[in-house]
């Protein structure tokens, strides 16, 4: 049989559809368990942290700038700053339901972020939660403004990437799980950093402050709301791909 070139073309963007869509086997528990350690480490160790905290920061803004465009907002930037901070701008309507949506969501993207991953996982979609954080990525370079956050972005997203494309399926299975227990972990870790922050006096323009300016419910309220969200959803990961879930697959 002789195939055309248009014909190729067409069976290789089958084969990785395919690949993307399909379903793989749960790890051993061994895997999962030492993402988990791994993912821990991240969040606990200073030096560590303030490097992969970067990753938080940009599931932080990436928050914001969609329930920003969801509601009707116009995103005009997000910048990323090496110290870790972000900002993401928009304009519209400076109060109402629209406003309070957008400046709740910074805290609480990383937890649903890392919620949404445990559930690919759960299923056995490996391959699809890497290549929809590589695409995730790659269409929030479009918004960002500065050199600092399209350097964080590209090269976030290029480590996703070989990963995916070049690595074996226990290499990506551990890498998607240790991205995922560390999202998950560090949510909860930012919302006591922010606490401590404001408790200091050096947060006083933080996403609470900010809500609490915008619907006079305290401050410290959405706090705990926010870590509240990042404690359960850490609980659902924990039920979903912890040690249980792992032996008994």
């Amino acid at each position: 049989m002789v195939r055309g070139r248009g014909e190729g073309t067409l069976s290789s963007i089958a084969d990785v559809w395919h690949q993307v869509t399909s379903v793989q086997p749960t790890p051993p528990a061994a895997v999962v368990l030492g993402a988990a350690a791994a993912a821990l480490l991240a969040v606990l160790v200073r030096g560590v942290w303030v490097v992969a905290r970067n990753v938080v920061t940009i599931a932080h803004e990436g928050g914001h700038a969609l329930v920003a465009l969801l509601v009707g907002r116009r995103l005009t930037g997000i910048r990323l700053h090496s110290d870790t901070s972000g900002v993401t701008l928009s304009k519209g309507r400076p109060r109402g339901p629209g406003m309070v949506a957008t400046a709740m969501a910074g805290y609480l993207a990383p937890p649903l972020l890392g919620l949404g991953c445990a559930g690919l996982l759960a299923t056995g979609h490996i391959t699809a939660l890497l290549w929809l954080t590589v695409l995730v990525l790659v269409a929030m370079l479009i918004a960002v403004r500065n050199a600092y956050g399209v350097t964080s972005i590209v090269a976030t997203a290029a480590i996703v990437f070989v990963v995916s494309w070049f690595t074996s399926a226990q290499v990506q299975a551990g890498f998607a799980y240790a991205f995922t227990w560390f999202v998950m972990l560090a949510g909860v870790r930012t919302v006591l950093e922010l606490q401590r922050a404001r408790g200091r006096g050096r947060a006083p323009r933080s996403d609470a402050d900010q809500l609490a300016g915008l619907t006079r419910v305290p401050a410290v309220v959405w706090v705990l709301l926010f870590a509240a969200v990042g404690l359960a959803v850490l609980v659902l990961g924990v039920r979903w791909l912890g040690p249980f879930a792992a032996l008994t697959s």
